[in-house]
């Protein structure tokens, strides 16, 4: 007669039990998110379906009777090409950049709000007037103010001097891009933070403050830990938002000097050069790097929204 290893037993003990307002917050967040989920795969699920299957194809809109079944060809054709490579690079460049000084900028603006004692309705009214920018509108702006002729950067900056075309050379271009990506998508970081940092105890900052911890010691060791949720949440949506980046590229250079993104090259095989065949496959491609990024960021963060409520 075999007796029981402790191991077992121990390993038995060690599961995690969900508590009974675990259960109902998770049958009732099903519940709300059912609703949105299916309309969102009604209006989904075919585009995507359809670009899946176009992207077996060779086919182009100027020959459309030539269309000819090549299963993976256009994958390997497009993972194959170096211009794919360059513009994921692009793509992750002004992802990683933007959100960086989003998060941190967009923190700072959080914790001001935070603090603010009058005006808040206003100022919290007022930040987002940015966000509310077309974003084709900012990026005519934007490209106005970097314009080497009637801009005002150059005047901002003398030591670069007054005739300095910021469009003329890949750098330069990717830092107007990147700066107007960045101006108007903080504020929405920052209301995204602000929401967070409203759920961080005062009694546990104040508990330090007793203890003598510094304002740093606070923020990296009390406001911040606490904050892990909202800001994963925050960085998630933009970096995916970013990752799609199409819009100021389009208005500010048109992909010149090699600042396309994968979002502007797909449109480039679609809608300039007729080839839906290539065109699906990048926009597939472009959809499974999204979820990429996505699991990446998520497993980055490792946030347990048990733990985050206290919960056993």
């Amino acid at each position: 007669m075999t007796k029981p290893t402790k191991d077992k037993g121990r390993a038995k003990a060690a599961k995690p039990v969900e508590s009974e307002r675990s259960r109902a917050e998770t049958n009732l967040a099903r519940k709300l998110v059912a609703p949105a989920l299916v309309l969102m795969l009604l209006v989904t699920a075919f585009p995507m379906l359809r670009a899946l299957y176009l992207s077996l194809f060779s086919y182009s809109l100027s020959a459309p009777d030539d269309r000819e079944f090549v299963g993976l060809s256009n994958y390997g054709t497009a993972l194959s090409d170096p211009l794919f490579w360059q513009d994921t690079g692009n793509t992750v460049l002004i992802m990683v950049v933007t959100v960086f000084f989003e998060l941190v900028i967009g923190f700072a603006f959080a914790l001001v709000m935070h603090r603010l004692i009058f005006a808040r309705g206003v100022v919290r009214t007022s930040i987002l007037i940015p966000y509310g920018v077309i974003t084709v509108v900012s990026g005519f702006a934007w490209q106005f103010a970097f314009s080497n002729n009637n801009g005002f950067v150059n005047g901002w900056l003398p030591f670069i001097g007054d005739d300095f075309n910021w469009f003329a050379q890949y750098d330069s271009s990717m830092i107007a891009i990147m700066a107007s990506e960045i101006w108007k998508t903080t504020p929405f970081m920052s209301l995204l933070l602000l929401a967070g940092l409203a759920q961080v105890s005062e009694d546990m900052i104040e508990a330090a403050k007793v203890d003598g911890a510094t304002w740093f010691q606070r923020l990296f060791k009390v406001i911040l830990p606490n904050m892990r949720g909202a800001i994963m949440v925050a960085v998630l949506f933009r970096a995916l938002d970013a990752y799609r980046i199409f819009d100021n590229i389009f208005v500010m250079t048109a992909g010149a000097n090699g600042t396309e993104s994968i979002s502007f090259l797909t449109y480039r095989q679609v809608v300039e050069q007729f080839q839906l065949g290539i065109g699906s496959a990048l926009s597939v491609l472009l959809f499974l790097s999204v979820l990429v990024v996505a699991f990446v960021i998520v497993k980055l963060f490792r946030v347990n929204l048990a733990d985050a409520r206290q919960e056993s």
